[in-house]
């Protein structure tokens, strides 16, 4: 629609430091380079006129079907003509040791049956209005050029390399049993390798072994197995690889709503994500990246404390900077937002969860180092301090009140903290810890629950319901009737199907939120009700697109997306509710 993708079109694939998104018609519409923070040389899912992107496909009409190859993030694209059929592979190609110092997106076309015609091109973008890209002939060949940005296109049987305008574009033809390639390679002010096409064709067969590798290490065989592993594949491919940080999603400004005011940049590592993270990996028994999450996390802490900070940039850094670039958006929904206002506010939930990633850190077999340690005391005595605050909640609200599942992250950072005592990780005896803790639960036990809807609110004096409450069924606050009475009331006016909207009132301003709806399904099996929460993992499963990825939202009819993608916290939830109906089943 006017030059735009519909958001439920699009595949991810990764490299381990940027993310590139690929329309159904495999044509590649978001793609930073060569980092996912870089401003996007690729990104006509926000500017179809001057975003730029990159095409490969039939000439006429076709038809097309596509799938992942099994345990990877490599995508393959069927496209079908009246002519012929053609399969595309697409990847971001990793190296012998790992990730590659530059960015090496792939494409490989392999004939299956007639022949067909295709077209391609490399059409690089404005950075969003802030650039002019041009083409450059060097002695081996035309580069372009986009301010610091620079980028090689190589390729075999591909058709002849015809600068045009301010791209780069060919075409060839396939018969049964032929191969072509094209290949994208960038940096970011350094030197720009030129490559083999041949050397980057071995390398696609060497992707598809690397991600098959990592998955081999998987150790889920539940009900939803393949959805876990797709999420997990999702996850990561939103892990940065140079430092250990975890993305919340791949993009920016992707609206949650039909209407502006709604679009942000979550191109961020929040401390949140990286719990729900932390705790999914370790049970799937992966230890480099629960590792480098952790080690990351408080070294970043450390770095930019004493107070806490609710998100991080992927190099450890604290972004202050917001930027509004004069471009129209996905659909003329905008506006496009560079940075992320939300840094400044108080978070009390943040607090639960860097305890809950140490805890789970901790019980899985690891060790305290004693700088870490005497943090983290300091950090747990601030929480029994900063729990009578009011604060921006965990929606980054504008309106501060005393939210109760913010008070909830308060008792969890508690518990976990008088914990990590008890089995002698942190120097304290625990017990002004465990005091508070109790404190904050008799608090929201009285202040937070209300009779009239028989439900606990989203703060007190309120009628309004949170769906971020469930949460504190799986933290074990409550799995009792009071947690069951929620949810039911919870999904009487926040649910809509199996989807469910983030709290009272956003009916009107948003769509439905997809993580909410997983965190109803596995506090039911926190209550018991394991079969309707099963049920409810049927449904919810069924929803993703037709490659098995979530965006943020969900519109509560049609069920197109909304918001950035592929989401973090969607397919966190989909893994831990999944995991949790498992356990509890």
């Amino acid at each position: 629609m006017d030059g735009y993708a519909d958001l439920r079109s699009y595949a991810a694939i990764g490299d381990g430091r940027t993310v590139a998104l690929i329309a159904s018609d495999g044509t590649v519409d978001w793609f930073p380079v060569p980092n996912l923070d870089s401003p996007p040389v690729f990104a006509a899912i926000l500017d179809a006129a001057d975003g730029g992107d990159i095409r490969l496909r039939p000439l006429g009409e076709y038809t097309t079907r596509r799938r992942y190859v099994t345990g990877t993030n490599v995508l393959q694209t069927t496209f079908t003509t009246a002519t012929g059929r053609v399969r595309m592979t697409d990847a971001l190609v990793t190296g012998v040791a790992g990730r590659l110092p530059w960015a090496e997106l792939a494409r490989r076309v392999d004939g299956v049956s007639g022949s067909v015609e295709m077209e391609w091109s490399v059409t690089p973008g404005t950075l969003l209005g802030t650039a002019s890209p041009w083409i450059e002939d060097t002695l081996h060949g035309p580069v372009i050029r986009v301010d610091g940005f620079l980028l090689g296109v190589a390729g075999f049987n591909h058709g002849a390399s015809t600068p045009s305008g301010t791209a780069m574009t060919g075409a060839f033809t396939t018969s049964e049993e032929s191969r072509h390639e094209l290949v994208l390679t960038a940096t970011e002010r350094e030197p720009l390798r030129l490559v083999d096409a041949d050397i980057v064709d071995r390398g696609i067969d060497r992707t598809v072994d690397n991600w098959k590798s990592w998955s081999k290490e998987f150790s889920y065989e539940g009900q939803w197995a393949d959805a876990v592993l797709r999420s997990a594949l999702a996850l990561k491919l939103l892990i940065y690889s140079p430092t250990g940080s975890i993305a919340a999603a791949a993009t920016t400004s992707l609206p949650e709503s039909w209407t502006e005011g709604k679009n942000w940049d979550y191109r961020f590592a929040w401390v949140r994500d990286l719990a729900y993270t932390v705790r999914a990996l370790i049970r799937f028994g992966l230890r480099e990246e629960t590792h480098a999450a952790v080690s990351w996390m408080l070294k970043t802490i450390r770095a930019n404390g004493p107070e806490l900070s609710i998100f991080y940039a992927l190099d450890g850094g604290v972004p202050n900077e917001v930027s509004n670039p004069e471009v129209p958006g996905w659909r003329d929904i905008g506006e496009v937002v560079l940075g992320n206002a939300a840094q400044g506010q108080l978070q009390l939930g943040v607090y639960g969860d860097l305890f809950d990633v140490v805890r789970a850190y901790v019980d899985d077999g690891n060790v305290l180092d004693a700088d870490t340690a005497r943090l983290l005391s300091s950090i747990a005595d601030r929480a029994c301090d900063s729990w009578h605050l009011r604060d921006a909640g965990m929606w980054e609200l504008e309106e501060t009140q005393h939210y109760t599942s913010s008070k909830l992250g308060c008792w969890q950072a508690l518990d976990c903290a008088a914990h990590l005592a008890e089995v002698g990780q942190l120097p304290s005896d625990g017990v002004r810890w465990a005091a508070e803790r109790d404190r904050i639960r008799e608090w929201v036990e009285t202040n937070g629950w209300s009779e009239a809807r028989q439900s606990y609110v989203m703060y007190p004096g309120s009628e309004k319901l949170d769906a971020s409450v469930l949460l504190h069924a799986g933290s074990g606050f409550d799995r009792g009737p009071r947690m069951a009475a929620t949810i039911d009331a919870i999904d009487a006016e926040l649910g809509r199907g199996p989807l469910v909207y983030r709290y009272s009132g956003m009916e009107e301003e948003e769509g439905t939120f997809v993580a909410c709806a997983f965190w109803v399904a596995g506090a039911l099996a926190c209550v018991g009700r394991t079969d309707e929460a099963k049920a409810r993992m049927d449904e919810l499963v069924g929803l993703a697109n037709d490659v098995g990825l979530y965006a943020e939202q969900m519109d509560a009819t049609t069920h197109e997306f909304l918001g950035n993608l592929p989401q973090a916290l969607s397919h966190l939830a989909l893994i831990n509710a999944a995991i949790t109906i498992e356990e509890l089943g």
